[in-house]
């Protein structure tokens, strides 16, 4: 067999590659996405919540910042003010830093969705080999990223510059306005830009995610003995499964044989095809067909007939219908009714003819079978 390193691996993977892949961590990630998703939920809520945010600060630092001659001159209370400082600071941002951590944990479910795996962060001697590590930072993939890299820094700087020039005029107007009126227009000029140097990432990301996407699918594409061994191991091998066929293929045809000697009728081609038929009077339904067979299977089956006395009539037309036309242990379909009533009919006629030691009636001829069951 040859080795799985000489072919390509052409074919897409298998439902069992992905799933076994997913286990071991092995999920296509864009970490542009995720630090676009950040950036820009960070972006939004300092926006809308940038407001509140200063007067937040201006509140604690009259608050706490502007101390009594006595206070300043009380290491204590500069303590007291100190640490009422920290944590009005804290619960400011708290709801800010709340939303961030959401947004940190349901960012990875818009790609690849969140999975933890000791395997994939467990360190591995072969990712601190320093010549291994210069193979992969000159790699398509190592290449990828350093554009990835520059296309950003291009980004955000041509973004930034026209940011610069859209509010220069008014952050160089800040000087002139109000202590609050200043603070509150500066920080919301902050979250102006912050959200719209957030949003010119989007570019990366549109470019990241797919690739990603292509380099994952890639990675796991699979050779065809790849393909032929996963069938094998999860399937069995063809030699097994083939010697399994045999053997419900043979039971099957025991079970068949033992129900022949029960059987009312044998119809035969007479050489090539054999049937046999069963009918419960008191049941109510329509013949079954017990057993079938062509050549060598038929020849068994008119020799298990004859030992077991079983009558055999021959009928070519209506032997190949029935063959064609019903599965064993079904009732004959209801267009061969009437066929196979004058068969059967003939059956008790002859059964009786026999208990009565009467001479036997002559097998029915020119049984007619429907256009649409004829095999001839």
């Amino acid at each position: 067999m040859a080795d799985d390193s000489d072919q390509e691996k052409t074919e897409e993977p298998t439902g069992k590659r992905l799933a076994d892949a997913k286990k071991k961590g092995q999920i296509a990630r864009s970490r542009e996405l995720n630090t676009f998703v950040m950036l820009m939920v960070s972006a939004a809520l300092f926006w809308m919540q940038g407001g509140a945010i200063g007067q937040g600060l201006i509140k604690m630092m009259r608050t706490e910042f502007q101390l009594k001659r006595e206070t300043i001159f009380d290491p204590l209370s500069l303590m007291q003010h100190l640490q009422q400082a920290m944590i009005d600071g804290v619960m400011l941002i708290a709801p800010f830093l709340a939303v961030l951590l959401v947004a940190a944990i349901l960012a990875p479910l818009a790609l690849g969705g969140w999975i933890f795996n000791w395997d994939a962060v467990s360190p591995k001697p072969e990712k601190m080999d320093p010549i291994k590590g210069m193979a992969r930072l000159f790699a398509i993939r190592g290449l990828v990223e350093m554009g990835k890299a520059l296309l950003k820094i291009t980004l955000v700087f041509i973004v930034a510059y026209l940011l610069y020039n859209l509010f220069i005029l008014e952050l160089l107007g800040l000087s002139d306005e109000p202590l609050t009126d200043s603070i509150a227009h500066s920080l919301n000029i902050i979250a102006t830009c912050f959200l719209l140097l957030s949003a010119s990432l989007v570019l990366v990301a549109m470019i990241d995610v797919p690739y990603q996407l292509w380099d994952h699918n890639k990675k796991l594409k699979m050779t065809l003995q790849e393909i032929k061994d996963e069938n094998k191991e999860s399937e069995g091998s063809p030699e097994v499964k083939g010697r399994q066929r045999r053997m419900q293929m043979d039971m099957a045809q025991k079970r068949m044989m033992a129900e022949v000697p029960k059987a009312d009728v044998i119809i035969t081609n007479p050489s090539h095809y054999a049937v046999a038929l069963k009918y419960d009077q008191n049941g109510g339904g329509a013949p079954k067909l017990v057993a079938k067979g062509v050549d060598l299977i038929a020849a068994q089956i008119r020799n298990l007939a004859i030992g077991a006395e079983v009558p055999l009539v021959a009928s070519p037309p209506l032997a190949r219908a029935l063959y064609y036309s019903t599965e064993l242990d079904k009732e004959i379909p209801q267009g061969l009714y009437l066929a196979v009533a004058q068969i059967l009919a003939y059956v008790y006629q002859l059964k009786t003819a026999q208990q009565n030691k009467w001479a036997a009636p002559m097998p029915p001829g020119n049984i007619k079978v429907p256009d649409e069951f004829r095999q001839d």
